[in-house]
């Protein structure tokens, strides 16, 4: 069974998230800001990390760039899932160590199809 990890400030994104995930057999944990995110990490380096932009403590960026250069061996995919929709954000998460992003809102169907092209579900 794969591993996930929801970073997101939102308990009904969060919400969202772990039910589509647990019906895709992932085990899930949940963080709502990239510093519990962080510790989370510390615990157990998930697969894949499902992630916000805009969140309180520490930013998805602030997180995932802090995550890259942490230089762990198993580096997990990152997925970002954010409203910000322009090409400047997108290009942003991926310079910072982002595998792939999906604009809110999105679906259980959408969120497969972004799992399958980091090549964790």
């Amino acid at each position: 069974m794969k591993n996930c990890l929801i970073v997101d400030d939102s308990s009904m994104i969060r919400k969202f998230l772990r039910t589509s995930l647990e019906t895709l057999d992932f085990a899930v944990r949940e963080a709502s800001n990239g510093q519990e995110a962080i510790a989370r990490c510390e615990e157990s380096m998930p697969d894949v990390i499902v992630l916000d932009w805009h969140m309180p403590v520490m930013t998805g960026i602030e997180f995932v760039k802090l995550l890259r250069q942490g230089g762990h061996a198993d580096q997990p995919k990152v997925v970002f899932c954010s409203t910000e929709n322009d090409l400047e954000h997108i290009r942003t998460a991926i310079e910072a160590g982002a595998d792939e992003y999906v604009m809110k809102p999105f679906d259980h169907e959408t969120l497969h199809m972004k799992l399958q092209l980091v090549g964790v579900a």
